[in-house]
């Protein structure tokens, strides 16, 4: 599906736009409060600047996309694949990303509070200057990632092991141009 026809979809009130391939797609700057992207293919896709506040993009292949300053406020990002994505000064405040896979992910300056980041690969992930106050993290190795000059207070930290072997999905890595 092209981009035009989801923009032309969403504006006639079209959400469910589940399992959509929009690889490499220019989605920078558009606001899509609330779309359902569930299980999308949006690898490589420039979403910076957008609007995708209450968003699910749960199982979504986000791999190497630009998020660089966009609007995740309250999304369902549960288990999704952001490795290698950029989400610097993105604001992710109150989104679940429990059993996402982040490695390798720049969220430098980007807004975690109050975000569910339970179960969640941080391998390689950069948190510098990131804001995680009042996150979730059991299950969660935050010493794998850079946290240099990040807020890391009040958080939930209990004891918790990663549950990944009971996900519906296969991670997918793009490696193409």
């Amino acid at each position: 599906m092209e981009v035009k026809e989801i923009l032309r979809r969403y504006r006639k009130q079209e959400l469910d736009f589940t399992g959509v391939s929009l690889h490499s797609a220019n989605l920078k700057a558009i606001d899509l409060p609330r779309i359902n992207f569930t299980r999308a293919d949006l690898s490589g896709a420039d979403l910076s600047n957008s609007d995708l506040s209450g968003a699910c993009l749960s199982e979504a292949n986000l791999t190497n996309a630009d998020l660089n300053n966009a609007n995740l406020v309250g999304a369902n990002l549960t288990e999704i694949n952001l490795i290698g994505a950029e989400l610097e000064n993105a604001d992710l405040s109150g989104a679940d990303l429990s059993g996402a896979d982040l490695r390798c992910a720049n969220f430098q300056n980007a807004k975690l509070c109050s975000a569910n980041l339970t179960d969640v690969d941080l391998s390689g992930t950069d948190l510098t200057g990131a804001d995680l106050t009042d996150a979730k993290l059991a299950g969660t190795d935050i010493s794998v990632a850079e946290t240099q000059g990040a807020e890391i207070k009040e958080c939930s930290l209990y004891k918790g092991n990663r549950t990944h072997a009971n996900t519906t999905h296969h991670w997918v890595t793009w490696s193409g141009n």
